[in-house]
């Protein structure tokens, strides 16, 4: 494949992207034939990890599909230490405008809902948590997803506004669900915490289940008040249908992570750097452009700092300064010291679940030090030093007159027999010479002053 097709390619793959993103997935399961009988089923969403764009997608997915099949429940089993205040409100409108009965459990046990949890929690129509678990500590955080001054480090009297209104939104879902506001608007104000049996006594959530047939067992009978009105469910011998992620959500989730989108933006820079030493190579070129979109498709859903972006910008500056400067690697240093340094300031102002990992940051600024000292380096060395192939070679070289050049002849000139013209007077046969032209398969060359070899 041509190099314009590579980028026609990527191209293509780039503008194709973001409707792959938001092309809706098929949903998992299929209506029932009106008027049908057919036996009741639950659905069953497991979510371990951050809240993010890929989680938003997978629930809402979820929300719909168990509308579609008019399934008894939808069981969201939980587990996060928190996420984007943006998937958040996402995924709470979606519960709370439900045509059917949402379930939130907490599990397994060890399991949290911290954060972005509460909230998920609280617009659920039940919550119930597994034993060992806790619930709490949802203070605003700005985490990015947003612009202007999102994007920003907020002011005490922005926090304050951030606050107030994180808990006016729990305390409404608090009393259309019959929960305890006063405990709510602590969490988010005070980021108290409680275990599992302190939920169910200050009515944080409605009750504990021990397994996840034990929450069926418990839901069984039991009516919520949902978007069309009050729900019996019937989940006892309710057939559960799993709702796993499917393709695009498992890319997304894999993407949200910055650890791999700090991998990623190396990639690309290095890959550009390497088709920029070397033209032409098209696949450093091509691999360092999908690396480096996808780097920053990764840090665009983070508050970013612009800071750290520049001096990891600086940090590249120094590296390709050492390489024609002789600095004797103090630039290196400087550029080591530099992307360490913009790296940590990079994803600062986010939550520590969005941070990218100390040991990550100086492993890459070693590798990449390395890589500047060293492959480059020689690669510089070698564009700089003598030619050491095709009849350029031969400028430079001693050699002996086979014949007497007058001014035409024949030489001898690393080992191999030439033709040859003096070009500063007439070469008796047996001197010296010295190569100092090339002319196709003639070489140039002008008598070498000394004994004959």
């Amino acid at each position: 494949m041509t190099a314009r097709g590579l980028r026609g390619l990527l191209l293509l793959a780039v503008l194709a992207a973001p409707a792959l993103v938001a092309a809706p997935a098929p949903a998992v399961g299929a209506a029932p034939t009106p008027g049908a009988v057919s036996e009741p089923v639950v659905y069953r969403v497991t979510v371990a990890g951050v809240i993010g764009p890929a989680t938003a997608r997978h629930i809402l997915r979820a929300v719909a599909a168990a509308e579609d099949a008019r399934a008894e429940a939808l069981v969201i089993e939980l587990d996060t230490p928190g996420g984007l205040l943006q998937s958040t409100d996402q995924i709470t409108k979606a519960l709370l405008n439900a045509r059917t009965p949402v379930v939130v459990y907490i599990a397994p046990r060890g399991a949290r809902a911290a954060s972005a949890g509460v909230f998920i929690t609280y617009a659920a129509h039940v919550a119930a948590m597994a034993p060992a678990t806790h619930l709490g500590a949802a203070t605003p955080v700005a985490i990015g997803g947003g612009s202007g001054q999102e994007q920003q480090r907020p002011d005490p009297a922005m926090l304050e506004k951030v606050t107030n209104d994180a808990v006016a939104n729990l305390r409404a879902m608090a009393r259309r669900h019959g929960r305890n506001a006063d405990w709510a608007e602590d969490a988010v104000r005070r980021a108290v915490s409680i275990t599992h049996e302190e939920a169910v006594r200050l009515n944080v959530v409605d009750f504990a289940a021990d397994t996840f047939a034990d929450l069926l067992r418990r839901l069984d009978g039991r009516t919520v008040q949902t978007d069309l009105g009050p729900r019996t469910m019937r989940t006892a011998a309710a057939r559960v249908v799993p709702v796993a992620p499917d393709i695009t959500e498992r890319f997304l989730q894999v993407l949200s992570d910055p650890n791999l989108g700090f991998i990623l933006l190396n990639i690309g820079i290095l890959g550009i750097l390497v088709e920029l030493y070397n033209p032409g190579a098209v696949l450093p070129g091509v691999v360092g452009a999908i690396a480096l979109i996808l780097g920053l498709a990764s840090f665009a859903i983070l508050q970013v700092n612009v800071a750290g972006l520049l001096l990891i910008a600086l940090a590249v500056l120094l590296f390709v300064a050492d390489l024609h400067v002789p600095g004797h690697g103090v630039l290196t240093v400087g550029g080591v010291v530099a992307f360490v340094f913009g790296a940590v300031l990079l994803t600062e102002r986010s939550a520590p679940v969005f941070q990218i990992s100390l040991r990550l940051i100086i492993a890459v600024a070693a590798a990449l030090a390395a890589f500047f000292l060293f492959a480059l380096g020689a690669g510089v060395r070698a564009m700089r030093g003598p030619v050491r192939s095709g009849g350029n070679r031969l400028v430079g070289a001693v050699g002996v007159a086979r014949s007497p050049l007058a001014p035409e002849g024949t030489v001898h000139v690393m080992g191999e027999m030439w033709s040859a013209v003096a070009v500063e007077g007439p070469i008796a046969e047996g001197e010296r010479v010295r190569v100092v032209g090339v002319d196709g398969l003639r070489v140039r060359v002008t008598a070498e002053r000394g004994a004959a070899p």
